[in-house]
């Protein structure tokens, strides 16, 4: 059978050549996530029409659910041509070939794959939001794609969004690149399709927020600046909640449509700050936002979640469907800088491994820089705050006690 199948150039060139492994790297509006999404599906049909019997394996570091994996793009990539959508069994919860040789399988890095390799044998990978993926997963994950048959080997994909040359994937791909290894850098630019709703962001990006731009959208490192809010008062470190502990302290910021909704569980001890489990979703209806919440937290509904006030008709539909204890946190003039500076007067902030979106918008928080002089102003960008927004909302009462301690001290100096 023969196809014409439609797709980024960038994307052709590097499957037109043999490798083990496909590194694809590059920022917002590349397309890449969709393509591969497609070549991953056009993969299976070669192999499965080759006789081979297995799981295609399409993963990230971290997947509590199937609501955060691949395999909705991989279902649209797949309906996107008919040929395709005819040879394969689209379920709710699975994609396979209707000859039943191959089916995907989604799996976290840190938790989940050990049991898909000891149920099938895996003939190819994919691992989206790879930026994010330690050496300790990829020493796992590599060895278990070693398979091969007769004109084929099994491959091993990487697409992400590059922040810091010091990332185990930069490092292991890109720095260290082997002679089996392709490396292609795709951005919008090499997008033929790339669309106008998208274009536009970028250029207010490029004329408000020049500080982030290039990583953004040209697939730059992220650069460390003084401009970032939380820089030096943050790490990434792995832990474990104390019985002392104080919490936890739950906190959840509404979106839909391009923002995500956002949920947090949040401790503190000793004067330092943990964020220990996250959870968020883009285009998260309502009817399943307490399923997925609490799925990503578990116990969440047995305590008090803090969210904002703006919204206190979702707020009433969830405490009556599944967050009895949900509340609005009302704001005031100056609430972001007071919730910001209260975050940074702890000692420490420890993010769990576990909660890469969260340490990504502590990353990306930054200050507004003045296009002409470059200057710092006091003015917090509204961007990459939908998990701080949370962590603020959950840390109200914190803040509210420590003004009334304040002011009872001072009061009593005179």
């Amino acid at each position: 059978m023969k196809a014409t199948v439609r797709e980024i150039p960038k994307l052709t060139a590097n499957f037109a050549r043999p490798a083990r492994t496909r590194v694809f790297k590059g920022g917002r509006g590349s397309g890449k996530t969709r393509g591969i999404a497609k070549r991953s599906a056009l993969r299976v049909y070669q192999l499965a029409e080759m006789g081979v019997e297995g799981v295609f394996l399409a993963s990230r570091e971290h997947l509590n659910s199937l609501d955060e994996s691949s395999m909705e793009e991989i279902k649209a990539a797949i309906r996107s041509e008919p040929w395709l959508l005819d040879y394969f069994d689209i379920g709710e919860k699975y994609i396979r070939t209707k000859n039943r040789r191959i089916s995907y399988a989604f799996a976290g890095l840190r938790h989940n794959l050990d049991s898909i390799k000891s149920k099938a044998r895996i003939i190819g990978n994919w691992t989206d939001e790879g930026e994010s993926v330690s050496d300790a997963a990829w020493r796992k994950l590599i060895p278990t794609i070693r398979e091969e048959g007769p004109g084929w080997v099994a491959e091993n994909w990487i697409s992400y969004n590059p922040e810091s040359p010091e990332s185990a994937t930069h490092k292991r791909f890109v720095e260290n690149t082997a002679d089996d290894c392709l490396v292609t850098e795709v951005n919008y630019s090499d997008n033929p399709w790339f669309p106008d709703v998208l274009n536009k962001q970028r250029l207010e990006d490029k004329k408000f927020r020049p500080e982030t731009y290039e990583h953004i959208w040209n697939g730059a490192f992220l650069t460390l600046t003084d401009a970032q809010v939380f820089a030096g008062k943050y790490e990434v470190e792995a832990f474990e909640v104390g019985p002392d502990w104080n919490g936890p302290y739950h906190g959840m910021d509404f979106g839909f449509a391009q923002d995500p909704t956002t949920a947090g569980e949040q401790w503190v001890h000793d004067n330092t700050l943990y964020i220990r489990r996250e959870a968020a979703k883009v285009g998260l209806e309502l009817d399943d936002t307490a399923q997925f919440i609490c799925k990503a937290i578990p116990g969440i509904e047995k305590h008090t979640i803090r969210a904002d006030s703006a919204r206190p008709e979702s707020i009433s539909y969830l405490r009556r469907h599944g967050l009895p204890r949900i509340e609005g946190v009302k704001k005031w003039a100056g609430s972001v800088e007071d919730g910001v500076e209260f975050i940074k007067s702890f000692s420490r902030v420890v993010i769990h491994p576990d909660c890469p979106q969260t340490a990504r918008e502590f990353r990306l928080y930054s200050y507004k820089v003045d296009r002409l002089s470059g200057d710092i102003l006091p003015v917090i960008v509204d961007a990459n705050n939908h998990h701080i927004d949370q962590l603020r909302y959950a840390l109200v009462p914190l803040m509210k006690r420590q003004a009334k301690t304040t002011t009872t001290t001072v009061k009593g100096l005179y």
